[in-house]
């Protein structure tokens, strides 16, 4: 809201000064600032200047006046604060005693802040300061920076916050404290000094110019050294904390600085200058995660640095940093950081002469495996031993006579010190690449990818890291089904694949149920756990329903989902999706390119409630979402919109055209309409209002009690009979099986207290008698205990459901008391 000062404090403030009378018009000035709550805009700029002009012995009775008003108010109160302000303006050439020590607190609270509204004028508090031959102290310094930044019109404040250049990046942050610890000397200030000009959306060739010499004075062992051991700083909390201001504000603490955060860009692209080392892609990488981790009521920390290290990354002329580049674009959400991913991957691709496909392929490094997924690293006598196991990675150790033990020995800590942290960072980097490696493969199938025989055979099955996951899975060689046993692709006869034409990835769309069944028994029977559902793939079939209504599905309409998680989902699953406000504007549905098909699925939706504060977040994003139709088109056809919070989808045309009508399902290949209900199955499934156990009273008002009733214990949708059927197989193996069993839509479990009904697709608990409801949260790291083989990763549901019965097949043992409460 705009504060205006009336006509009348000014007219006041003059009649004041007219009759001489300092005291009364300290008072006049004080209740004007009052009624403006500090806002000093509009009329205070007259008043500012009226006392400014005052002859000095009248703005030294009126400083008095002010000392004298000061300490009527309390300690940190809106009123000694305008107090000191007013004197700091009238004070330039004034005894410096009169306020110094008042002065020094407020700037002393000040220091805690992130930064203040710059009409409220505090800088001149800081000006005083400086003017009486005091240095400010570096968290004041940091927090003029930081309200410069965001000051609008305020000339004072940024020229004041440019003059202040010690020290040269804000306290607060580790990473940059260490730095300003390290940086000793004049070259080591410019290189800070340089980092912080950053500015632009990417370096220019004056801006190498300049990095370059100063990396030639420093020399660039040096400056790579001490620049990754910043870099690496970066996310950790505050040195002190800064104080939280408005409910409306995100909490600054878990943000970067965003004076500092200019100098993290700057040297992101400065070591991207330096020769080839690998660490400096681990590094660049890190940061670009780190930089997109959301912060409450802000977003992404701060998407500029992120871009910032890819860019860095796209500079660099290594397999190291080409590996890094594609590890990130499986993994980033963020819209503009995934686009910068694509282009510079798409970039690298076309400079040699490769597809996009091939090059994420290439550049998946080997990280010193000598063997899939295995690994020997000698140090001294003893021998480390580095193998892959699932989807993490195993140290283990062996003395000089090769006997195993438990850690790693004394001597490899004192004599090899930096090889061990080497290799225990490798073993975090493959960590990283089997999971964003595992996701790449899983969006596979609607890729149309196919290799030759060797080639496979190279990227793949024989790669030392990608293997460890393509040995887990089915490939069709020629139209011949082979799973990897005993060294070799196989048959499910045990035949040998040595050789062939065209290899694809296996899908059981189109299968015989025999046949998917067979390798279903086949895995188990050699024990291999598959990174992701592929023989245990559920499959959508086109329904009778969907052949009526004959261009679209509402087979996962009327669902209320959390639009947050939804956004994520739909992003890792390379949908694209725009995040609805609950304001007049409108949004595309959620779509799914898929250019190898000429087509374009579309999952529609809308923002669900009116209520600011409780259907939205503060910033004013539906945290809920109503699903409707999934449905597709051609690719080039115009883009359908609607109203954010509801309403009929239109079709953008111009100039007259027609529109286009949507593609018959029956025209949908089968894969491509059952991996897009897949996914739309993934989202309604993760993020359903009626998986949230601690909804039982239906959410704000109740309005959503029956949704999540007829969600939370209602029919299984087809993950939900997946489930299902591999806990048919499952129970028996478990130590409480003779306490469980399955009986249509729940898992049974017989404890002492009651008998438990687990609900197989939201995991939601009714107990005896009269299907009580029991509310059990979830810790997010639900494993699934004491189970042995399972055949596939990923699913969490199934290790909720399984961690459960567990704990309720002992219901005598619970000691939560949340829990025992309720039985």
């Amino acid at each position: 809201m705009a504060h205006h000062t009336p006509t009348s404090h000014l007219e006041r403030a003059r009649n004041q000064i007219a009759a001489g009378d300092m005291g009364r018009l300290a008072h006049v000035v004080l209740k004007a600032a009052e009624h403006n709550r500090g806002h000093w805009g509009g009329g205070w700029a007259e008043i500012l200047e009226i006392l400014r002009e005052l002859p000095r012995q009248e703005r030294l009775r009126l400083a008095g006046a002010l000392a004298q008003r000061c300490q009527e108010f309390d300690e940190g109160s809106a009123g000694r604060r305008h107090a000191l302000t007013l004197a700091a303006v009238v004070s330039r050439d004034l005894p410096d005693e009169l306020f110094s020590v008042e002065r020094l607190k407020q700037l002393d609270q000040l220091a805690r802040q992130h930064s203040f509204w710059y009409g409220s004028r505090l800088e001149v508090l800081a000006e005083a300061e400086l003017a009486a031959g005091r240095p400010l102290a570096p968290a004041v310094v940091a927090v003029l920076r930081r309200s410069a930044l965001v000051a609008y019109r305020a000339d004072h404040l940024t020229e004041l916050a440019g003059k202040l250049t010690e020290p040269v990046l804000n306290v607060g942050e580790e990473w940059a404290e260490r730095a300003l610890q390290d940086a000793a000397g004049p070259d080591w200030q410019a290189l800070l000094a340089h980092a912080l000009t950053a500015t632009a959306s990417k370096p220019t060739a004056k801006w190498d110019k300049r990095a370059h010499e100063i990396i030639g004075a420093l020399g660039p062992d040096r400056v790579r050294a001490a620049v990754l051991s910043w870099l690496t700083l970066v996310g950790r909390p505050r040195t002190f904390p800064l104080e939280s201001g408005t409910a409306y504000e995100p909490d600054h603490n878990h943000a970067y600085d965003p004076y500092n955060a200019n100098a993290l860009r700057g040297l992101a692209w400065l070591v991207s200058l330096l020769p080839p080392h690998p660490g400096t892609p681990r590094t660049l990488g890190a940061l670009v995660e780190t930089s997109l981790r959301k912060v409450a009521g802000l977003g992404p920390r701060n998407p500029k640095v992120a871009n910032a290290g890819v860019i860095a990354l796209s500079r660099i002329d290594s397999e190291a940093a080409l590996a890094e580049l594609a590890r990130l674009a499986t993994r980033v959400t963020y819209k503009n950081t995934a686009k910068l991913l694509d282009t510079a991957l798409q970039t690298r691709a076309t400079a040699l002469g490769l597809s996009r496909e091939e090059i994420e392929e290439l550049a998946v490094p080997g990280y010193g495996l000598t063997g899939v997924g295995h690994a020997e690293h000698r140090f001294g006598e003893v021998t480390a031993l580095l193998d892959v196991h699932g989807t993490k990675t195993v140290l283990s150790w062996r003395n000089a006579a090769g006997k195993e033990v438990r850690s790693v020995p004394a001597a490899v800590r004192r004599d090899h010190a930096e090889e061990l942290k080497e290799l225990k960072t490798a073993a975090k980097d493959i960590d990283r690449m089997l999971s964003a490696q595992s996701e790449r493969l899983d969006r596979q199938f609607l890729a149309r990818r196919t290799w030759a025989y060797d080639v496979w055979r190279e990227r793949y099955l024989d790669h030392p890291l990608v293997g460890t996951l393509a040995r887990r899975l089915l490939w069709s060689v020629d139209g011949t089904s082979v799973g990897f046993a005993d060294g070799e692709p196989r048959t499910l006869g045990g035949t040998p694949v040595k050789a062939g034409s065209e290899v694809t990835l296996w899908h059981p769309v189109g299968r015989e149920p025999a046949e998917v069944v067979a390798w279903r028994d086949w895995l188990e029977r050699h024990a291999i756990t598959q990174p992701f559902k592929q023989a245990h793939r559920e499959v959508y079939l086109l329904t009778d329903a969907e052949r009526t209504t004959g261009t679209y599905s509402n087979r996962f309409a009327a669902h209320v989902v959390r639009q947050h998680q939804f956004n994520s989902l739909a992003a890792i699953r390379g949908w694209r999706n725009k995040l609805r406000l609950c304001v007049d504007d409108e949004a595309p549905p959620a779509t799914r390119e898929l250019p190898q098909w000429g087509l374009r699925a579309e999952y529609w939706i809308e923002g669900d409630g009116e209520e600011y504060g409780e259907d939205t977040t503060e910033s004013g994003s539906y945290l809920r979402l109503r699903t409707d139709q999934v449905r597709f088109y051609p690719i080039d056809a115009p883009a359908n919109s609607a109203h954010c919070y509801g309403g009929e989808y239109r079709m953008w045309l111009r100039d007259g055209a027609d529109p286009v009508e949507p593609v018959p399902l029956t025209d949908i290949p089968p894969l491509v309409l059952s991996e897009v209900l897949r996914d739309v199955d993934l989202f309604v499934g993760v993020a359903s209002v009626g998986n949230d156990p601690t909804w039982q009273d239906g959410g704000p008002g109740g309005r959503f009690q029956e949704y999540w009733t007829s969600y939370g214990f209602g029919e299984l949708n087809q993950s939900a009979e997946t489930r299902r059927a591999l806990l048919e197989r499952l129970i028996p193996r478990l130590a409480i099986a003779d306490r469980c069993s399955i009986e249509g839509r729940f898992l049974h479990v017989k404890g002492e207290r009651h008998t438990y009904k687990i609900h197989l697709g939201s995991g939601n608990i009714l107990m005896t008698p009269n299907d009580q409801y029991l509310c059990i949260v979830p810790k997010a790291s639900a494993a699934a205990p004491g189970t042995g083989y399972l055949p596939f990763e990923g699913d969490r549901t199934l290790a909720v459901v399984l961690s459960k019965a567990t704990m309720l097949a002992k219901d005598t043992e619970i000691t939560d008391p949340t829990i025992l409460s309720q039985l």
